[in-house]
């Protein structure tokens, strides 16, 4: 159960235990309710289930907040060490540079140059949005699927500020549909390629992403969004879509899959949130 629907539970127990004691309060005292035992222990019982689904409601919230924010941790923390080794490295970089440049040897240092700089490219085209979860999670997204010598095209144009969901809940959505995008993409043995778009308009925020995975057929779409079910032939999988799917549903979005011979898309959309 998301922390939405919890707290909503929350708020109706509340709000029902509140009313049904206001009624009882006013029965009692205009007297179109007699004093008696029975409703005395019906009371007592009506206060011990609303505290009772109080208490779980509160437990299974601070679980869940507690298990989400533990796997951005995980994500930042391999974030900052990326940065570390990257900062290291770059000092080597320069020191090559300038070695080049004081041998005079220009055209060299020139094409050393452009590597740095499509190396730096990567790095500063991640940090365009308002959320540093998002940013940190895409950057260790497109360093692992470079790894994996997958080519991951990346495009911004949108701040993200004001997502109608939690960074942690939007970081699930994305984290889900970029490792299916690199799992079916690994099933190909020639064109490695995922374009990951994020952008908003007047009323919603758009998530497109495209790889040049297997097709996926219209019967396979059909079930592609129930718990357990994949496409892949590795195990550990079936959940990721059903929980993008879950979220997406939660804040009233869309999510939209297309496919053909030449590449799979997802496509999903947020409403933006009310700013009052």
């Amino acid at each position: 159960m998301s922390v939405r629907k919890l707290t909503r539970m929350m708020i109706l127990v509340d709000a029902a235990q509140f009313l049904m004691g206001l009624l009882i309060l006013c029965g009692l005292h205009f007297r179109f309710l007699a004093y008696s035992p029975l409703l005395v222990d019906a009371t007592l019982c009506m206060v011990l289930l609303s505290t009772l689904l109080t208490v779980y409601s509160l437990f299974s919230v601070t679980w869940y907040q507690k298990h989400n924010y533990e796997d951005m941790l995980k994500v930042l923390e391999g974030q900052n060490m990326k940065l570390r080794e990257q900062r290291h490295d770059y000092l080597n970089q320069i020191q090559i540079v300038y070695g080049l440049l004081e041998l005079e040897e220009y055209k060299e240092a020139q094409k050393y140059m452009k590597t740095i700089f499509k190396e730096v490219t990567k790095i500063s085209r991640v940090l365009k949005t308002s959320k540093p979860a998002v940013n940190a999670l895409l950057q260790a997204k497109i360093g692992a699927a470079e790894q994996k010598e997958i080519n991951f095209a990346l495009s911004v144009h949108t701040q993200l500020e004001a997502l109608p969901l939690e960074s942690w809940e939007f970081c699930k959505v994305l984290s889900n549909l970029i490792d299916n995008s690199v799992t079916a993409v690994l099933q190909s043995s020639e064109d490695r390629r995922i374009y990951l778009c994020l952008e908003e308009d007047a009323s919603q925020y758009r998530v497109y992403i495209s790889n040049t995975g297997p097709m996926i057929t219209e019967e396979q779409k059909k079930l592609l969004f129930r718990p357990g079910y994949t496409t892949k032939q590795q195990e550990g999988h079936g959940m990721g879509l059903t929980i993008v799917s879950s979220i997406v549903k939660e804040c009233k979005g869309t999510i939209e899959v297309e496919s053909d011979e030449d590449e799979t898309s997802f496509t999903v959309t947020f409403p933006k949130k009310r700013v009052e």
